[in-house]
């Protein structure tokens, strides 16, 4: 049985799809850091107290101090997307190549206390005249290396920046409101299907102003794999939070604005929704 953890109210609520639980454990980094989590909640469950009144108005980003961390280029779609909007710079090869690389792209994305929750503001960059957000498919990783949840991720990007020069990925993918994760962490002794479904809408003025939808299917590496680079010469003591990559881009004439609505729905895990501001 798969469950869905939360935070909110200052308590962690765990979901087996037909009741809320109060956990006892109030420390996000003591409670997701256990290599045998699915099966920890399964014993504990029974013994936990119905959630009453939870107050979803104080949903937090579950997420403890952990580093979010995300990869590149994992999606063919991706990989086109960002070989055209850098190759007026000459960077359009690189992108090629890292796709087919035995390495992959693996960068710094936020830490925890920048990370926006649903139903949070996610911002653009003033000084970028070329914005998405990309949806994606994010790892939850214990101290040890090992996979225990998914949850969603809104990897804004500032693309005019990134193309301009692929150096300059730091600045088009870290800045203030850059990162939101939730509503949830997803806990399945199972990886989800690789036909599981990313869909994201955005919409302007109540207006739907793009639409599109892949599955994890499309990537190119494992969630492992990822991880196995990630983990290769870093240590996370608290775990880590790994994006995945995305596969749903924008066409080259989209950008958002101030007002928009995010809504990004992962198939099993739920819907993460943002505004930016």
């Amino acid at each position: 049985m798969p469950y869905k953890i939360y935070r909110a109210g200052g308590h962690i609520l765990i979901e087996d799809g037909e009741q809320l639980y109060v956990s006892p454990q109030n420390d996000w980094d003591v409670f997701i850091n256990r290599d045998d989590l699915h099966a920890q909640i399964s014993r504990e469950l029974p013994g936990l107290s119905p959630a009453a009144n939870p107050d979803w108005s104080s949903l937090q980003a579950p997420i403890g101090t952990q580093e979010v961390w995300a990869a590149g280029v994992t999606y063919l779609r991706s990989k086109n997307a960002r070989m055209e909007e850098s190759k007026e710079s000459g960077g359009a090869d690189f992108y090629d190549k890292v796709y087919e690389a035995e390495r992959p792209e693996i960068f710094f994305k936020s830490v925890a206390s920048r990370v926006i929750p649903s139903n949070g503001y996610v911002r653009i960059r003033k000084d970028s005249n070329w914005n998405v957000p990309e949806p994606e498919l994010t790892l939850v990783v214990t101290s040890s290396g090992t996979i225990v949840g998914y949850t969603i991720g809104n990897d804004m990007s500032s693309r005019s920046i990134e193309g301009e020069n692929p150096l300059y990925l730091p600045q088009a993918k870290v800045y203030d409101g850059s990162a939101a994760i939730g509503p949830c962490v997803l806990v399945t002794p199972e990886p989800p299907s690789m036909q599981t479904t990313i869909a994201m809408r955005i919409l302007r003025n109540g207006q739907l102003a793009f639409e599109g939808a892949t599955t994890t299917g499309q990537m190119k590496r494992r969630y492992t794999e990822l991880v196995e680079f990630l983990y290769r010469e870093l240590g996370f003591p608290a775990g880590a939070y790994l994006m995945t990559g995305t596969c749903v881009v924008p066409d080259a004439d989209f950008t958002l604005m101030s007002g928009d609505v995010i809504r990004i729905t992962i198939e099993g895990i739920g819907e993460l929704v943002n505004t930016v501001a």
